[in-house]
């Protein structure tokens, strides 16, 4: 049943002329009439009887023209209960530059209702906005756009610079801010890259193109751990984001140097399904815009395919 054939039923019911329906619906009186034409072939009954003053309803009219507007008001509720719903985001992880990203939209849109996830890699996340089941997830991504699903679009959102992060005692501590061929000597400890994640490929390719030593293993026990660990030695250094939010002991006395020479930054790109009608989506994307390369940065050959 078509319902912009019910809605024309309904508002020329309401108004007894096929003329007054047209001009309330923007559309010609042939369109009105061939509209309920078509509603009456469905339902197999005569809708209207033509009279001199314009249209009344058949007794078979009349019992559909009710469940008629209880149809229209049940897509109304429908399309609002979209519209309301909370937009679904993964942010790979909470402490992360995506989530505060994500933090500083809902201060600029204080209305808008979120549910923040975190999914496990970029296959899950494809899945995931390809299903319906989040409107959008921040990753990088470590393959040619045209290789996405035709549905998800992709656009670059953020460059985040990369920091490194040391001890007191390291021999870089104060230097303030190192190039990647200083780097090139030092180890670096990152037992949270899991093999085959996106994050993965991006750290694969710095280290090749810089000669780095980025040493994975080990277990992951989290971020608190790990800067213990760096806290105290005087040669192991790790990598964070500029966006990541960590919680140092005051004890510590992390260093978090600059990186030049040029300036590593991981690229985080917006997924989203196409013809997604969530509000929330548009006024997202319109808060983050989208960003190029700029002068003095490394990003991986994949971003440019």
């Amino acid at each position: 049943m078509n319902l912009d054939a019910v809605r024309a039923f309904t508002v020329a019911a309401d108004s007894g002329q096929f003329q007054e329906a047209a001009a309330e619906l923007s559309i010609t009186q042939q369109a009105v009439s061939k509209r309920i034409a078509a509603l009456e072939r469905d339902l197999g009954v005569r809708l209207f009887d033509r009279t001199a003053k314009g249209v009344v309803l058949t007794v078979d009219g009349r019992a559909f023209l009710p469940h008629a507007h209880e149809l229209l008001l049940a897509v109304e509720r429908a399309a609002a209960s979209v519209r309301r719903r909370a937009l679904r985001v993964d942010v790979v992880g909470h402490s992360l530059a995506p989530s505060s990203v994500l933090h500083a939209f809902h201060r600029a849109h204080p209305g808008t209702e979120l549910d923040v996830v975190t999914l496990p890699d970029l296959h899950t996340a494809i899945s995931g906005v390809r299903s319906g089941a989040v409107d959008v997830s921040f990753r990088a991504l470590p393959l040619p756009s045209r290789k996405l699903p035709a549905e998800v679009a992709t656009t670059r959102v953020l460059d985040e610079p990369l920091r490194l992060l040391t001890g007191p005692a390291h021999a870089l501590a104060a230097s303030g801010a190192v190039t990647l061929a200083e780097l090139a000597g030092h180890p670096i400890w990152m037992p949270g890259i899991v093999a085959g994640t996106e994050w993965a490929a991006y750290y694969d390719e710095l280290a090749t193109a810089f000669g780095l030593t980025i040493d994975t293993s080990g277990p992951d026990f989290g971020i608190e751990p790990l800067l213990d660990a760096v806290a105290g030695s005087p040669v192991l250094a790790t990598l964070v984001g500029e966006g990541t939010r960590l919680s140092v002991p005051t004890a510590y006395d992390l260093r978090l140097l600059v990186l030049r020479g040029p300036t590593p930054v991981y690229p985080h790109s917006l997924l989203w399904r196409r013809g997604n009608p969530h509000p929330a989506l548009t006024a997202l994307r319109d808060h983050l815009g989208s960003v190029s390369a700029a002068p003095g940065i490394w990003v991986p050959d994949w971003t440019r395919r």
